[in-house]
């Protein structure tokens, strides 16, 4: 099976590159893609197929995805401009006869009012009217989301945030990753549409504890209003647009969008979801030989 990787210059398009050589997909199948061949070539060393493309120009599409049998799919990180990109990938992948498609989504992207929802909700409906069978796999949150934050705690002794009492059903991205793959590799799920969370949910207050406990730093969860948030934001330096997105994602986890543990990802994976400690001590021991 000839599978292809979009955005594997990017960490989650990588891991799905990775776990696909893991599970023993041979190298001369797998193409990996994205805008900077540069950071492609480490896998190309490792007989991955590689080339250079740009989910705007659809001819470097054309050749990347020739010869593909299943797309993984991975979202765009261009925010306001995902749709028309993730529209020129599937016509590509229409026009080289791709035969699967896993793309990467949001939880319930078709009903949430999450701030990140509403591209990925129109490119499912894209998806679906294609002709090309679709897995949509609908990752919750991850834990490396947090790693700014997590070094902010350490040096301040707080972690400040809109969350109220908020819960996040993360897990590591190289468990969203390892799904991708198990599925591009197996069909599993194949032409279904798959809620995929973390084993556990935490909030504010959980962060805090579990950055003390690792650390051994004391650190408090301070939680503060909307409109406390968005000034200390501003006063900080940050433009008003990232402001606006961040202050709107905190009230969308205060409202619950992201809380919904599960256990469908940790049995596609065939092993526990990677839980907020678990990564959060990873970080700590990276500072510590840093």
């Amino acid at each position: 099976m000839k599978i292809t990787v979009t955005g594997a210059t990017g960490h989650l398009g990588r891991l799905v590159v990775e776990h696909l050589l893991a599970r023993g997909v041979a190298a001369s199948d797998i193409t990996a893609t994205g805008r900077d061949e540069s950071k492609l070539a480490p896998l190309a060393e490792r007989g991955v197929r590689t080339v250079a493309s740009d989910y705007d120009d659809a001819a470097s599409l054309d050749a990347a995805f020739a010869g593909t049998e299943t797309l993984v799919l991975v979202s765009s990180s261009a925010v306001g401009q995902r749709l028309s990109q993730h529209t020129n990938a599937l016509r590509a992948a229409e026009r080289a006869g791709v035969q699967h498609i896993v793309y990467t989504s949001a939880p319930h992207a078709d009903t949430s009012t999450l701030v990140l929802a509403s591209e990925h909700k129109a490119t499912e409906e894209l998806l679906a009217a294609s002709s090309i069978e679709t897995t949509v796999l609908r990752n919750n949150w991850y834990n490396e989301n947090y790693e700014q934050a997590f070094g902010q705690a350490v040096s301040t002794g707080t972690y400040l945030a809109s969350t109220g009492t908020g819960k996040v059903a993360s897990a590591a991205r190289s468990d969203y990753a390892e799904a991708a793959a198990v599925v591009a590799s197996t069909g599993l799920h194949r032409g279904k549409t798959i809620e995929l969370a973390g084993n556990t949910s935490w909030d504010g207050d959980e962060f805090a504890a579990v950055v003390s406990r690792v650390t051994g730093r004391d650190v408090r969860y301070e939680a503060v209003s909307t409109e406390q948030h968005r000034e200390i934001l501003l006063g900080a330096g940050l433009d008003e647009q990232l402001v606006g997105f961040l202050v709107t994602l905190d009230g969308d986890i205060a409202q619950g969008l992201l809380d919904g543990p599960s256990d469908v990802l940790s049995s596609i994976i065939g092993h526990p979801t990677t839980n907020l400690e678990q990564t959060v001590t990873e970080w700590n021991e990276q500072n510590a030989t840093a």
